[in-house]
């Protein structure tokens, strides 16, 4: 079997990628580490005004009114920041990575691997109601893509060492690491080839081996419910599209406020600040909207709380975190919608009798994510690998299932690419194997080729075989061993009668250069790349052993696995009950 007639394409090249990815995942880790410490000393400072790295929740301040001016103060220093060090830190991490993934050669300066999760710190840990998870995301991008620029890599290379980054800094904050896997398949890898996916998984497993050893082990959310029954279906499908309709709901707030702020007549430095006052106030009357909330994601998932309190809990969340995202802070999205999602089942278990209470707050928790990120296994997963619960399991697939596919629907773009676009650069989420990869030269080439002998003058090919009723563009020379020397075209034919003369041999024309060629074994997109390379319009096909001429192929031939890809796409067939 020849090499390229394999299933996959790895080289050694892979095995390098996945040592470096095992530095990666070790810092992204230790990055996790200092994310969440600084989250917590600036909670401590700003809410209780004491140095301490200590686990607090924000609700228990006794400021009084003055809660009001703390996330005020942080939105403040956190618009400096961006405008005097990196605006790149603005926004919740995740669509700044894939534009800098697609657009930006996956480059990132030293700067967004400090002031991220520094200002991410001061935002949330004002707060600010966001998760950790977007700005760790951004952060372990930057480490993975400094990493790679030390070393001599390709951009696909180092986009795949930017993404191990980012998946190993998710793993190290939510001990997730199939999500965090799952996450660069659906969104940022923009392809499936082994030698993206390993390092990835490897830099994903080094941080969740490393995890205890900064952090607590173990599900960060732990429950049980029980296995669900059959009348549970129409259930999780009602889940599934109420979900999708909050995520929807909450994209086009999101966007429909930041329009608002772009319309005001103050530099967008002062902008989270303006913002931050909607979460000042928000936090006066419900002091639990402030800051991550993870103690909030898990009173919902264990139904500790009143469906009216926690009702009017997330009112207060959804407006402050869709007000502070629209003003351009740092922060993560993950977090603020698990919390809706469990809300919304807390309200859905309330109304479904007969059923475990906790189950719905999860599935709803999951769906609302998958809808918003448009990454179904990776919420269902995501939902998994928080909680351990694997009776879920089911439930989970289904309600991410129906709200993906109710978004997808309705929604041009997500949350996570609707930035990018506005900004002019397109991004088309759907990809499968390319048909050129699946079609192989021999499949495609012309096998009745018309040679030319290489003991020919220049003006007996001339007229011969370039005169007035030419049927070719171009022609392979072969040399009297039937072996391959080069292809002549008319331009080139052209410049060696007027550089050599026209009693020349065709043969002189090469100089005894290797040519160009294909194999029948190659696939068509090897080719493809190879003439665009070089710049030809084909190429001839020869033996990989004999070097013999057995076709050519042409640019147009390689157009014919698309047409056969067009086909089975479009054309609709029935083969019975005509």
């Amino acid at each position: 079997m020849h090499a390229h007639q394999r299933d996959f394409s790895p080289d050694m090249r892979v095995v390098f990628m996945c040592a470096i990815a095992v530095a990666i995942g070790a810092v992204s880790t230790v990055a996790a580490f200092v994310l969440l410490n600084l989250i917590h000393f600036f909670t401590n400072l700003f809410f209780f005004q004491t140095f301490s790295f200590a686990d607090r929740s924000p609700a228990g301040h006794t400021l009084g009114l003055w809660v009001i001016a703390v996330p005020v103060i942080g939105g403040l220093i956190a618009g400096l920041i961006a405008r005097y060090g990196s605006d790149k830190i603005r926004g919740h991490g995740i669509p700044e990575a894939i534009e800098s993934i697609l657009f930006g050669k996956s480059r990132m300066s030293p700067k967004v691997a400090i002031l991220k999760p520094l200002t991410s710190g001061i935002v949330i840990g004002s707060g600010g109601p966001f998760g950790a998870e977007g700005p760790i995301i951004m952060t372990g991008g930057a480490i993975g893509s400094l990493i790679a620029q030390n070393f001599s890599v390709s951009a696909a290379e180092r986009k795949t060492l930017l993404v191990a980054g980012a998946t190993a800094g998710m793993t190290a904050v939510f001990s997730t690491p199939v999500a965090a896997v799952l996450l660069a398949v659906e969104l940022l890898l923009f392809e499936w080839r082994p030698r993206s996916l390993l390092p990835v998984i490897v830099a994903c497993a080094v941080a969740a081996f490393c995890r205890p050893l900064l952090l607590e082990p173990g599900p960060l959310f732990p429950m049980h419910t029980e296995p669900v029954g059959v009348a549970s279906f129409v259930v999780c499908v009602v889940a599934g599209l109420l979900s999708g309709m909050l995520s929807a709901g909450m994209s086009v707030a999101l966007y429909r406020v930041e329009d608002w702020f772009h319309k005001l007549p103050v530099h967008w430095m002062w902008w989270p600040a303006i913002g931050a006052l909607a979460v000042g106030i928000g936090g006066w009357f419900q002091p639990r909207a402030l800051g991550v909330g993870y103690d909030v994601i898990a009173d919902l998932l264990n139904n500790n709380l009143a469906v009216s309190v926690a009702l009017s809990l997330l009112v207060v969340k959804a407006i402050i975190w869709v007000v502070a995202l629209g003003s351009g802070t740092s922060g993560g999205v993950l977090a603020p919608l698990l919390m809706l999602g469990a809300g919304l089942g807390t309200i859905i278990s309330s109304l479904v009798p007969g059923t475990d209470a906790a189950l719905w707050p999860l599935v709803c928790m999951a769906a609302v994510l998958a809808g918003v990120l448009g990454a179904p296994l990776t919420a269902a997963v995501f939902a998994l690998g928080l909680t351990g619960d694997f009776n879920a399991l089911l439930p989970l697939l289904l309600a991410t299932g129906v709200s993906y596919g109710f978004t997808i629907m309705v929604m041009r773009r997500s949350i996570m690419t609707e930035k990018i676009a506005r900004r002019g650069l397109h991004i088309y989420r759907e990809y499968s194997v390319d048909p050129q990869e699946r079609s192989f030269v021999g499949e495609v080439m012309t096998s009745d080729v018309v040679t030319i002998d290489s003991s020919l003058t220049l003006r007996e090919v001339a007229q011969r075989y370039f005169g007035a009723d030419q049927k070719h563009r171009a022609f392979p020379v072969l040399n009297r061993k039937d072996v391959l020397i080069g292809v002549v075209d008319r331009a080139a034919l052209e410049e060696g009668m007027r550089s050599r003369g026209e009693d020349g041999t065709i043969a002189e024309l090469f100089d005894n250069r290797t040519p160009s060629v294909a194999f029948p074994v190659e696939t068509c997109q090897v080719v493809a790349r190879r003439m665009a390379k070089h710049h030809l319009e084909r190429l001839p096909v020869v033996d990989s052993r004999s070097r013999h001429l057995v076709g050519i192929v042409s640019r147009s031939d390689l157009v014919k696995p698309s047409q056969r890809a067009y086909e089975e796409e479009h054309v609709r067939e029935r083969f019975f009950g005509n």
